[in-house]
């Protein structure tokens, strides 16, 4: 009995001594850009839909090493999968000394440019708290269409502020060529009926310079969602472009892992992404 007592004294304290994230709105003043949504779907969950504010999640490392890395859960750009692809993470980067911060992205509805502008004003903002945070090098993650969205921000920066040092992308959705993308991400993104130009802009396979950020992507060989062609190709354009990059692909797993401990890869991919994350703060 006394056991089960203190069991429950310690997760009680852990869960009250966890640590808060700082939450700050993205466009305290109003954003520059509208995506028509009116109301909000499950606000106030871990899983978002139809989101029309934009907010970040700060969690500061006790004892940073100069990395913050700002994440974009997935969810086919209808809704945010904010605990498994975005919160879960946040004790895990910080045990390694990086700053963390997950971003609640509004949804385009149909207004492509909405997800980049929150993504590149997320970099500013860590940008301009970097002496409080200790950021020197500023990374963004993404998952799913939160892949797309990082790496729709690592190749369409506009100046030094806006490009992420680095990306990190977790099975992204990368092309908008409907031969192989995610038509869900597609169509919410683009519409169900895109000009071939504006499928090109976001088809960030073809968007690679050698000024892109270098990457570490994973992915599994068997995902039926998002095909593993999207990783495999853009890793491709990243190596034409002299772009360093580290492609990991899984024989299982399917899609969605995040950071589950039912993904059978998990002790493989996180000790690989932290020597990748030791190696490039060298």
């Amino acid at each position: 009995m006394k056991t089960l007592l203190l069991m429950g004294l310690l997760l009680m304290s852990g869960t009250l001594f966890a640590q808060q994230p700082i939450e700050m709105k993205v466009w305290p003043n109003g954003a520059p850009n509208d995506n028509g949504i009116t109301e909000e779907k499950n606000g106030d969950t871990d899983s978002p839909s139809y989101t029309k504010e934009a907010i970040l999640y700060v969690y500061p490392a006790k004892k940073g090493n100069g990395m913050a890395i700002v994440a974009c859960p997935g969810g086919g750009y209808s809704h945010l999968a904010m605990a498994h692809e975005g919160k879960s993470m946040a004790d895990w980067f910080n045990s390694q000394g990086i700053t963390y911060a997950v971003l609640r992205y509004r949804m385009p509805n149909g207004h492509n440019e909405v997800p980049l502008s929150d993504s590149q004003q997320a970099l500013r903002i860590m940008r301009q708290h970097a002496q409080e945070w200790n950021v020197k090098k500023l990374g963004i993650m993404g998952s799913s269409a939160g892949g797309h969205l990082a790496s729709t921000t690592a190749t369409h920066f506009t100046d030094a502020e806006t490009r992420p040092d680095f990306q990190i992308l977790f099975y992204p959705v990368i092309t908008m060529d409907p031969a192989y993308t995610h038509m869900g991400s597609h169509d919410n993104l683009l519409g169900k009926n895109p000009s071939k130009e504006l499928e090109q802009k976001y088809s960030n396979e073809l968007q690679v310079t050698p000024q892109t950020p270098p990457a570490f992507i994973l992915h599994s060989s068997d995902d039926t969602v998002v095909p593993v062609a999207n990783s495999v190709n853009y890793y491709t354009a990243l190596v034409k472009n002299n772009v360093p990059a580290s492609l990991h692909t899984y024989p299982v797993g399917g899609h969605g892992w995040g950071y589950r401990d039912s993904f059978p890869y998990k002790r493989q991919w996180t000790g690989e992404l932290e020597k990748w994350l030791r190696e490039i703060n060298k």
